[in-house]
């Protein structure tokens, strides 16, 4: 967990905080030390929205534009609130007023760590699934995302030169590889994968 506040008592008491829950913290002084540092080192990010220096929201976008997708959470003061409301609209997790009420600022970090932490399994399950397409014969994709599209082996056996039974085979053969046990979870698999669109068009 880092926290990134110009204001040393606060970094300091906010440090402690997180620590005496559980959460080891590590404290910047402004936004280059924090962008400096190795951004998986973290799961979440405690950001002051004004500082000297690179702002807040300044220190999101860069953060943004790397690619790092940690969650963010703002801490603001009293007269920040438009600049919160531009904050979450730039996809941070949320933002706290200072001075903060110490069991909503945890219940916040909690909430973030635990929604990192879902799509960090989603994002590892959707490689997963991307490498495991890879692997796969062109024919088997081919098969797939017409079965996928609604097709029958019999339309797909004549849309390719090939015996209804070939079909079948590959299908299998496919499915297995990707861990569909069923033609429902074959379509949600290519939907997750971008092969089909969710809805007929």
């Amino acid at each position: 967990m880092a926290v990134v506040d110009d204001d040393a008592a606060l970094r300091d008491s906010l440090a402690w905080l997180l620590d005496s829950v559980g959460l080891a913290t590590r404290a910047f002084a402004d936004g280059e030390a924090f962008l400096a540092a190795a951004p998986d080192a973290f799961d979440a990010v405690l950001l002051d929205v004004r500082m000297p220096g690179l702002s807040g929201l300044q220190v999101q976008q860069r953060m943004r534009e790397r690619g790092d997708e940690l969650p963010v959470i703002f801490m603001t003061g009293h007269g920040d609130v438009p600049m919160a409301v531009a904050a979450l609209k730039a996809g941070a997790f949320d933002f706290i007023e200072k001075p903060f009420n110490h069991q909503q600022l945890i219940d916040t970090v909690q909430q973030a760590l635990a929604e990192h932490q879902r799509q960090r399994e989603a994002r590892g399950r959707r490689e997963a699934l991307e490498a495991r397409y890879a692997a796969l014969r062109p024919k088997e994709r081919q098969i797939l995302v017409h079965v996928a599209e609604g097709m029958t082996s019999r339309e797909i056996a004549g849309r390719l030169g090939i015996s209804a039974k070939t079909v079948e085979i590959y299908r299998l053969r496919a499915m297995k590889a990707l861990g569909a046990n069923n033609l429902a979870e074959l379509v949600r698999i290519c939907v997750a994968l971008g092969l089909v669109s969710p809805l007929p068009e």
